[in-house]
């Protein structure tokens, strides 16, 4: 079994349809003021670096890490349902986080929702703690956010 991940640069098809699925599983959960995942063509913007996740050359998964200011925001961690449990989430995180590290960012951060039960014990396996509600997201009205858990993860300088 060989995982591959792959930076994109810019927009491709596989990527596209793999939003999609995220989309898809993620809408009928919450209302539409309380979907904060950035849109397709906002992925592919120089401060963001978003990944394709190949397991034996079959597109499986991706994720993304905006490098903020003061901290870099894991953003659209998504993986095949039939691909599942085989690696993938962890190879992305750990590549996202190597990413936030190389930059200079200590601290890896991320909004998911509260009906994510899977991926919010994956993230607790991975280090990430449940912290306080951080920008853009402190700036949204609290109906916005009522949904949504924050979690952060201090890296260790690399």
């Amino acid at each position: 079994m060989e995982i591959q991940l792959h930076q994109l640069h810019s927009p491709t098809e596989e990527a596209k349809a793999l939003i999609a699925e995220l989309e898809q599983e993620l809408s009928p959960n919450y209302s539409p003021e309380q979907q904060h995942g950035l849109a397709f063509e906002a992925i592919f913007q120089p401060h963001i670096h978003f990944f394709i996740a190949r397991l034996n050359g079959a597109v499986a998964g991706c994720g993304g890490i905006a490098l903020l200011a003061d901290f870099a925001e894991v953003k659209r961690m998504y993986v095949r349902p039939t691909m599942r449990g085989q690696g993938i989430a962890d190879a992305v995180i750990d590549r996202l986080a190597d990413t936030a590290r190389k930059s200079g960012r200590t601290v890896l951060r991320l909004e998911t929702g509260d009906r994510q039960e899977a991926a919010i014990r994956f993230y607790e396996r991975c280090g990430f703690r449940i912290c306080g509600d951080f920008e853009p997201y402190s700036s949204m009205p609290p109906d916005s956010i009522a949904t949504s858990i924050f979690m952060e993860k201090r890296l260790e300088p690399g």
